[in-house]
């Protein structure tokens, strides 16, 4: 089956307004970038959206955040998301925070049909207890906290439940992809990519190497094509767009070591 769509902005076109997002990415890096710009183009708002941090700078989900477009962000990582921090804290955008892993689990257990799990991160804190702060009133006071999950004991060690995420698209990026779907990833940007395509029920993944089926040696593949439903095909002007987030750098006559 050919899932290659002609544009991103046709890729996204049937994404409603409160739609439930997973957007794969960490920092800067494995970001669809141009997926996110379509749907900032295409006027979708009151996004509900599953990532590891709500973007950078000024790229990626900062985009649709700066605009308004985001109503709830389950994540990991405010970071130096100094506009993330006002809107949350303002009482503006809805915010669950849950441990990094148990993030990455979520996602996983999603996408391999796994209701829930029991974890032991988040066993004593908030996380399990509740009260963690979702959403601030505005003026300093909590609106909405997160209700108390289900611990149980395993062997002698206390267990919190977490469910599996589902979505109701994916958004990815991939160094290289075929016509049928199949996905490489280049280094760090093979971080929640893969899992964030595995939870959503319709995946779309901009890829900056399109080529065609039997390219991709089977043994390199590292998401299968069952989990992606269309693919996009960047132009060599937005496969090399890449921002650093912060550069760092040493003397070029500085002996480096190993």
């Amino acid at each position: 089956m050919d899932k290659v769509i002609a544009s991103a902005s046709e890729a996204v076109a049937d994404v409603p307004g409160g739609a439930s997002l997973t957007v794969g990415g960490f920092g800067l890096s494995g970001v669809p970038d141009t997926l996110i710009q379509a749907l900032y183009d295409a006027g979708v708002t009151g996004l509900n959206v599953f990532s590891n941090n709500c973007g950078a700078l000024d790229s990626g989900l900062a985009v649709l955040l700066a605009a308004g477009r985001i109503a709830r962000v389950t994540g990991s990582y405010i970071g130096g998301n100094q506009e993330f921090a006002r809107q949350y804290l303002g009482g503006e955008i809805e915010l669950e925070l849950i441990p990094q892993g148990t993030l990455a689990e979520r996602l996983r257990a999603g996408g391999c049909g796994i209701p829930a799990f029991y974890t032991p991160a988040g066993v004593g804190t908030l996380v399990a207890d509740g009260g963690l702060p979702w959403r601030y009133d505005g003026d300093g006071g909590i609106a909405v906290a997160s209700p108390p999950k289900e611990v149980r004991e395993f062997e002698g060690g206390d267990y919190v439940l977490e469910r599996g995420i589902t979505t109701d698209f994916a958004l990815v990026r991939a160094a290289k992809g075929d016509r049928h779907g199949n996905l490489v990833f280049s280094k760090s940007a093979r971080n929640f990519n893969p899992l964030a395509a595995m939870a959503g029920r319709i995946t779309i993944a901009e890829v900056e190497e399109l080529v065609e089926p039997g390219g991709i040696d089977p043994d390199q593949v590292h998401l299968p094509g069952i989990f992606v439903q269309r693919v996009v095909a960047l132009s060599p002007e937005q496969a090399a767009d890449k921002k650093i987030e912060k550069l760092t750098a040493i003397p070029r006559d500085r002996e480096v070591r190993a």
